[in-house]
């Protein structure tokens, strides 16, 4: 393969604007492709075009938002649900520039951090199992 002297790319290659197929985001994002079929159903932003036999081609807009997920999913420790309430919070445009400029993101610490959310999780069963007993001595 040569490199083509007009934008840098490898001859043969897609340019970036391209769309993809599934298993060319797979490979590039280094995910499965069970993943990111998930993911759509997931979140509401990932919009691929569906061709005949149902077939996905990926916009780059899409593959930014994977990428921008799976960072936030592998990397960072949100939740899917974390991830949902930062793009509703800060809006998806602002997350993926953060993430790219690696700016500090949002105010969701609980939701970044697992241990935390763990912990409120626990904190509300534990609640939850002394308003039980509470009943049940009331009733015995």
């Amino acid at each position: 393969m040569t490199i083509s002297e007009s934008d840098g790319r490898v001859r043969g290659a897609k340019s970036r604007e391209a769309f993809r197929t599934i298993s060319e985001v797979a490979d590039e994002l280094d995910l499965p492709q069970h993943v990111l079929r998930f993911w759509e159903s997931k979140f509401n932003q990932i919009k691929p075009l569906k061709r005949g036999g149902n077939r996905r081609y990926y916009r780059p807009d899409d593959v930014q938002v994977l990428r921008t997920i799976k960072k936030l999913l592998h990397s960072d420790g949100y939740t899917i649900r974390g991830v949902q309430k930062l793009f509703k919070a800060q809006g998806l445009k602002a997350t993926i520039d953060q993430v790219l400029t690696g700016s500090p993101i949002g105010d969701l610490e609980a939701e970044q951090n697992p241990t935390t959310v763990l912990s409120v999780e626990t904190t509300k069963v534990e609640h939850a199992i002394t308003r039980l007993r509470a009943m049940r001595d009331r009733l015995a």
